[in-house]
């Protein structure tokens, strides 16, 4: 088994970033930002767009990588490679597309991401990024 390729958008309006709480998959329970599976001959940014519009129905600007997290779900023999897009946001309003795998989108700042945290975000804070810098 091979790790799959996870593609997870950090959108930002107002000096806010955009996380959903997860229900029916592996971290159910957890925030996450938007995001999803990197299909076959598709760009990280058509993803990033794609997945977001899927998800919440919002555009999104000026993308930008982010890092990268390297995630291993024990308990679900699961093994994902999480790219980071960061984008500003751009028109739509939020709204919980998928309800069987969303229960809620919110916006938070930075410094106060809510508990529990999805395994990619907290492997990326400990590499220690941030939004703000």
């Amino acid at each position: 088994m091979r790790p799959l390729v996870g593609v997870a958008i950090i959108v930002v309006k107002d000096s806010k970033i955009l996380l959903g709480r997860r229900v029916g998959s592996h971290g159910s329970g957890t925030w996450q930002f938007p995001g999803g599976h990197l299909e076959f001959k598709e760009s990280i940014e058509d993803c990033a767009k794609r997945e977001l519009f899927e998800e919440t129905g919002l555009k999104i600007r000026n993308l930008r990588f982010g890092p990268y997290t390297n995630d291993i779900f024990e308990a679900e023999q699961k093994h994902y490679i999480t790219l980071f897009v960061i984008a500003e946001y751009d028109s739509g309003v939020l709204t919980v597309k998928e309800p069987k795998k969303c229960e809620k989108w919110e916006w938070f700042r930075w410094s106060q991401l809510p508990e529990p945290k999805f395994l990619p975000i907290r492997n990326l804070q400990k590499k220690k990024f941030n939004l703000n810098d």
